[in-house]
């Protein structure tokens, strides 16, 4: 089974209740196979899947027309978007007509739904990574070790985790301090004055890596114990790894690749290290709650985090990958 990608160019009115997935390279997902089974189970009645593939920082005239396109078209009832969060939140910021506060906070979007007050915009990744480093790190982690956190990558998915991780509300239990990298300055730019907005005392560190060996040179410095995070694209997105293979990781660390399909070469790395780590971890998980965060948003269902019925969607989509 493919699942039926589009193109900014090759936008066409939808003949069915449609979900839209504004990503790279949509048809290798596993979501195709996935999102049928679970139409089923959530009684969403011939509800369809439908990928818009579109290359990383495509034109803002690319992606005003697919918002333009699903804020217009009937049948068209929302999109899930990966990769293009930040652009495409920039580009057509102005045709939404309610956008949340994550959304705005954050300057992206990785939702778009449609309400009585027209096409809304979200923010999800605050509360999917919430979800999902719930049940990656264990329980009192940060109040046992001196771990930071190391996130490679300055996109949607580290804005919401340095947010999640960096709450007062968390108490004691949060990373020493936050580092970030990036192989460009616009995003840590970015990033840097959503971090001076927070409510928070936690130390941000921004890293300027053009280089994998210079991701290598910061995670050497690292605490045991710091959770080191690919948040890159790269292994799914784009080939490689944010790390060479001389790379080490922190004792006691944990490792999260935030993707679960391509080369994931990095995940490949910390598992040859697997002695010397806490926990490896690759997407999946993630992938379930960004799925389903957004799903019960565009239909208006309620949608468990835990327990039986969200199981039931985890083994349905296991079965179905």
């Amino acid at each position: 089974m493919s699942l039926p990608t589009m193109t900014a160019l090759t936008l066409r009115p939808a003949e069915a209740p449609t979900l839209y997935f504004i990503g790279v390279t949509t048809g290798s997902s596993s979501i195709q196979n996935v999102f049928p089974v679970w139409a089923d189970l959530l009684g969403l009645e011939g509800a369809r899947l439908q990928g818009i593939d579109m290359p990383v920082h495509a034109p803002v005239e690319a992606y005003r027309a697919v918002v333009d396109f699903i804020k217009r078209d009937p049948l068209s009832l929302g999109a899930l978007v990966t990769t293009h969060k930040i652009d495409l939140f920039r580009a057509a910021s102005d045709l939404f007509d309610y956008i949340d506060p994550f959304a705005t906070m954050m300057g992206e979007t990785s939702c778009l739904s449609k309400t009585e007050a027209g096409l809304s915009c979200h923010a999800k990744d605050p509360i999917s990574s919430g979800l999902a480093l719930d049940a990656l790190i264990p329980a009192d982690h940060w109040e046992r070790t001196d771990g930071q956190l190391f996130s490679m990558g300055a996109g949607g998915s580290t804005i919401a985790i340095t947010w999640y991780l960096s709450q007062l509300s968390m108490g004691a239990n949060r990373p020493q301090s936050i580092v970030v990298s990036n192989r460009s300055p616009s995003r840590l730019d970015h990033l840097r004055e959503i971090h001076r907005g927070l409510d928070t005392d936690t130390t941000f560190e921004y890293e300027l890596a053009p280089e994998a060996s210079d991701n290598d040179r910061i995670m050497q410095s690292l605490a045991p114990g710091s959770l080191v995070i690919n948040a890159t694209g790269l292994g799914k997105d784009a080939p490689g790894s944010p790390l060479t293979d001389v790379a080490s990781f922190p004792d006691a660390g944990l490792v999260w690749e935030l993707n679960y399909r391509g080369e994931l070469v990095f995940l490949d790395q910390a598992r040859a290290q697997h002695d010397r780590l806490t926990r490896i971890e690759d997407g999946w998980i993630y992938f379930l709650h960004g799925w389903t965060q957004v799903i019960g948003e565009v239909f208006h269902t309620a949608i468990p985090t835990s327990g039986a019925s969200f199981d039931e969607l985890s083994h349905s989509a296991r079965a179905a990958r």
